[in-house]
């Protein structure tokens, strides 16, 4: 029985977009199957990728305390949580009843350039601040505190002289786009729980 993924997104849906591609070229072989997207934005451009794929997509309240997102979860029988460009911290209940089986992909090489309020660009901004010579792609569980959950995957790549952050930005999101679905496809064939 395949693991029932919920994704949850806040933007674009790039990574989103990238996950749908990769179980759909899977097929009948993938792990897991994502079968609900959901938001803490009504106007997220990622519901509209969901839908287009002929995905369940749906948006709850942005002041949310978790109890409507459970709820959301609880009714797309999800057995695993994948952030994708989700930028809310997931409420502690929340936490702990999927204790191990949310993931998050963070721009950078944890624990380095992490925690609240690093995301996006400004992830790439503090890598170019501070002189470092390798950013990548971290891949981890999600825990109580902002990008301290234990790592999954991370794949570095150099920060090449004259970077800026945009072209560090670019080219973070292009390895994203080929880590994540796969790290995402081997933790869903560890989290089957045998829903119908």
């Amino acid at each position: 029985m395949r693991s029932r993924i919920a994704v949850l997104v806040s933007g674009r849906g790039s990574n989103l977009k990238a996950l749908i591609d990769f179980f759909s070229r899977l097929g009948d072989t993938a792990s897991g199957e994502i079968v609900a997207v959901l938001s803490n934005k009504a106007d997220a451009p990622a519901l509209d990728v969901a839908r287009g794929a002929g995905i369940a997509a749906a948006s709850f309240a942005p002041d949310d305390d978790g109890r409507e997102l459970g709820d959301r979860l609880e009714t797309a029988r999800a057995d695993l949580i994948v952030l994708a460009g989700y930028v809310k911290k997931i409420p502690s209940p929340l936490v702990a009843r999927y204790a191990r089986r949310i993931l998050n992909i963070h721009p950078g090489l944890l624990p380095r350039h992490g925690g609240a309020g690093m995301y996006g660009a400004r992830v790439h901004e503090a890598v170019i601040a501070s002189g470092d010579r390798e950013s990548g792609v971290t891949v981890h569980l999600v825990d109580d505190e902002y990008d301290r959950g234990p790592l999954i995957a991370q794949w570095r790549i150099p920060v090449r002289d004259a970077e800026t952050a945009g072209s560090l930005a670019a080219r973070v999101l292009r390895v994203e786009h080929v880590m994540y679905p796969r790290v995402v496809e081997l933790v869903a064939s560890l989290t089957r729980t045998g829903n119908d």
